[in-house]
């Protein structure tokens, strides 16, 4: 019991409590408190139980601490409070990171509530820091739970959002055209501003088959300011057919997206998209997407048309507390005005790891845009380069029932040959995010 991650790892029950940690908590030893917490558990008393694990939680010794993590985040799985387990679980890493039956029970909370790619991303984290024979048959029984999803689930976040260039606009007042200096008003410049950002998505998951289901889905985005010109909602309604099969999964799914912005209608997009996601081994994963959209803007109908996207990621589980990502993504949009069709490719890389009880994340990427033609009063053709970097930090320590506390920072820049087009943005957040 010296090592607790390698007894963890090599246990197929619940590991014994030394009898050497006889640590008091209000007159009682470690040993006594697991027994209150055992009998509590056995008479189905699950948050008696649990008060009494939260006890043993706090003992100074490490060991102690790690146990009674486990047998109630355990105790929770058994009960089917997935969340509550996923936080046990999450606890225990946050002190011992190389415990893979543990991070493999994280799994199976995860794709228990629906967080297929956070469960998957514990399995290649756990396969990375190495899986001894006697759990590798363990992984067995997470991949079918990843088969065997939760029937519905999803996600929350709520945040306040400063951003110095809400409208992503040029900051110039003046721009130059091929007939005359064309002066900019107020609200077409770059604006600063205090928003709320509310995102959200729903689904529910039919079965149809058994490696077959039917998987409607609801999303949506809204950022609201004091200067309501400026808010911009979008919603969208998604129906699709999800296949599995060993390492794969392929999803076809169609839908609307409704899209408002300063409280006028501003497109409307019907969409078909598949996507294909492939396990590369035991540490990495590569997922593919495909798009195809007709979209239709209601204050501009020059920019009608078609829009084709492509997107490549590959993702590989570095250590058993790390993680990086490469994305590679390209779009044809076509319009009734050449102007306003473009083509454009990008790449992604995204890296992250897991810092006692925080998870942090850095990401940057350049995107490189091309219009057909130029625009009526411009003489240029419209060529640009988006270089953009994210980083944040979701701080599991001050969760409350499920809800963790998070921060994002932003930073864009886009230099166009087209001056409307070209800007700077520096965005935060700060916020609350959930998974149900």
């Amino acid at each position: 019991m010296r090592h607790f991650g390698l007894a963890l790892a090599l246990a197929v029950a619940a590991p014994a409590v030394s009898a050497r940690a006889q640590t008091h908590i209000d007159h009682l030893s470690a040993v006594d408190l697991f027994g209150l917490a055992d009998r509590a558990r056995a008479a189905g008393q699950i948050d008696d139980a649990a008060t009494f694990y939260d006890a043993l939680a706090r003992d100074p010794d490490m060991q102690v601490r790690a146990e009674a993590r486990f047998r109630k985040g355990m105790m929770f799985a058994d009960a089917e409070r997935w969340q509550d387990a996923a936080i046990a679980f999450r606890a225990l890493l946050d002190e011992q990171p190389n415990a893979p039956r543990v991070r493999l029970e994280l799994a199976r909370a995860l794709a228990a509530i629906g967080d297929d790619g956070g469960a998957r991303r514990q399995i290649r984290q756990a396969q990375a820091a190495g899986l001894p024979p006697e759990v590798a048959v363990t992984v067995g029984r997470f991949d079918r739970a990843l088969r065997s999803r939760k029937p519905w689930g999803g996600t929350f976040e709520l945040a306040l959002a400063p951003d110095s260039n809400i409208n992503r606009a040029t900051q110039a007042r003046v721009l130059d055209t091929i007939i005359a200096p064309l002066t900019l008003s107020e609200d077409a410049r770059a604006q600063s501003g205090l928003g709320v950002r509310l995102a959200g998505q729903a689904y529910t998951r039919i079965g149809l088959a058994k490696d077959l289901a039917l998987v409607p889905r609801l999303a949506g985005l809204v950022n609201l300011y004091r200067n309501h010109e400026f808010n911009d909602v979008s919603g969208s309604a998604l129906i699709g057919i999800e296949w599995l099969h060993g390492r794969d999964r392929l999803s076809v799914s169609a839908g609307p997206t409704r899209r408002w912005y300063g409280g006028q209608r501003y497109a409307d997009t019907d969409a078909v998209t598949i996507d294909w996601l492939h396990g590369l081994g035991r540490t990495s994963q590569l997922v593919a997407t495909a798009s195809v959209s007709d979209v239709t803007y209601a204050r501009n109908n020059l920019q009608d048309g078609t829009i084709y996207d492509l997107g490549l990621s590959f993702e590989r589980a570095l250590s058993a507390r790390a993680g990086a990502s490469v994305t590679f993504s390209g779009t044809r949009q076509t319009a009734r005005d050449p102007g306003y069709a473009t083509a454009a490719g990008g790449l992604t890389l995204t890296g992250w790891r897991e810092a006692g009880h925080t998870t942090l994340f850095v990401s940057t990427g350049i995107r490189r845009t091309e219009a057909d033609a130029a625009l009526f009063l411009f003489g240029a053709r419209r060529q640009e380069w988006l270089m953009s970097a994210r980083t944040g930090a979701t701080f599991r320590r001050l969760a409350y029932r499920g809800f963790a506390p998070y921060v994002r920072l932003a930073y864009e820049r886009n230099i166009s040959t087209t001056a409307l087009y070209e800007y700077r943005r520096a965005a935060t957040e700060i916020g609350i995010t959930r998974a149900f």
